[in-house]
Order: structure tokens, then C-alpha cells, then sequence
């Protein structure tokens, strides 16, 4: 799979110039403050996947919240649907993003018959800078789900306070050699008032 599919996998499963500023980190304590659901609100991200050519144009992906659903879901560009409840971040198949946001925190996704996402808080009061900025106090989250032939396919995903996903990194884990796949970072967005 190429290294934009993938990309667009990621961003589709999770949402996905600043317009309003982000929560401060230490008032960041939903779900819904580390992803902001409102119609109209927009991630732009970087592809800087390594198998992109050296010195090649990294390729952008826009993704844009159009609408709410009857049920409460907030369906995007992409056609991902997330719905942020008190204690999950979810889309249709699997919790996202669960507190309490402490290091360790586990849960898991079923998602079919065959496949079951672990997940899990791997860092928290991270740093990251991106095209779009400096952003304090995010939370990362990785993700497991078992392949073929005992590989792990991995995702992390890094979530700023009051922007919503600032990195998006996956990679093939096996026999403890992680081989990166994909990297998309903010490179702009555009986040108003949660309704």
C-alpha cells in the first residue's frame, strides 16, 4: 500500500490557519477538549512518510467536518464519523481516545470477528512541534492490531489540547523491529467553538 493510502486510512479512521485558540493543558480532562467536533472545523496534514522520494513534494490532506449526524456523530470529508462521549473519543467501531489520560490506561476495540485494537495511553504532557505550531500538553495513543505472520500493525496518534490530532505515525512491528510507514503532521487547522 502506498504511502498516501495509508496516510488516508489513518486520517479517515481518526477524523480527521488557526482559528481559535487551543484549551490549556491543564484544563484538558474530556475526551472532547484533546478532539474539538463541530461542523466546519478542519485539519490540514504534512505527509512526511519515509518512503516518500528525497526532496519530492509531500502530498496534503485536508479534512473537514460537514455535518452532524441524527445520532450524534460528526461525519467528515473523509467519511469518518466520531462522536465524543464523557469518557471516550469514538468513531462507528472502536474507542479512540479513553481517560483517564494517565500512562498505561488500556482498552480494546473489537472491530470484526477476526481482529480486536488494543490500545493505550503511551505518553502524556508531550511537546510536539509541527508546520502548524508548538502544542503543550498532548496526549499519544498507540494502537495494536495482530497481522499475519505475528507482525503488529501500529498506530500512534498524538492529540493536542483543544486542535485534535497534531501527529498521526504508523509502522509494521515485528520481532521487536519497528519499520515506519507512515507520518502526516498538523500543518494547519481550523477549530471554532464545540457544539
Amino acid at each position: 500500500m502506498k504511502s498516501t493510502e495509508l496516510l488516508l486510512l489513518a486520517v479517515a479512521a481518526l477524523v480527521a490557519g488557526c482559528a481559535g485558540a487551543p484549551i490549556p493543558a491543564a484544563q484538558a480532562n474530556t475526551p472532547a477538549d484533546f478532539f474539538p467536533l463541530a461542523v466546519g472545523n478542519s485539519w490540514t496534514y504534512l505527509d512526511q512518510s519515509p518512503s516518500l522520494p528525497k526532496g519530492g513534494v509531500s502530498a496534503r490532506r485536508t479534512v473537514r467536518i460537514l455535518e452532524r449526524t441524527a445520532d450524534g456523530f460528526f461525519r467528515d470529508s473523509e467519511r469518518g464519523e466520531l462522536r465524543a462521549g464523557p469518557d471516550c473519543l469514538r468513531d462507528r467501531m472502536r474507542q479512540l481516545l479513553c481517560a483517564p489520560f494517565e500512562v498505561g490506561n488500556r482498552w480494546t476495540s473489537t472491530v470484526s470477528l477476526t481482529s480486536t485494537e488494543r490500545y493505550e495511553i503511551a505518553a502524556v504532557g508531550e511537546t510536539v512541534t509541527t508546520p502548524a505550531g508548538t502544542f503543550k500538553g498532548c496526549v499519544r495513543v498507540r494502537a495494536h492490531n495482530k497481522a499475519q505472520g505475528g507482525m503488529d500493525h501500529v498506530l500512534e496518534m498524538t492529540y493536542a489540547p483543544g486542535v485534535g490530532p497534531v501527529r498521526i505515525e504508523t509502522y509494521a512491528l515485528l520481532d521487536g523491529k519497528a519499520t515506519p510507514q507512515v507520518r502526516a503532521v498538523l500543518q494547519a487547522y481550523q477549530v471554532g467553538e464545540r457544539r
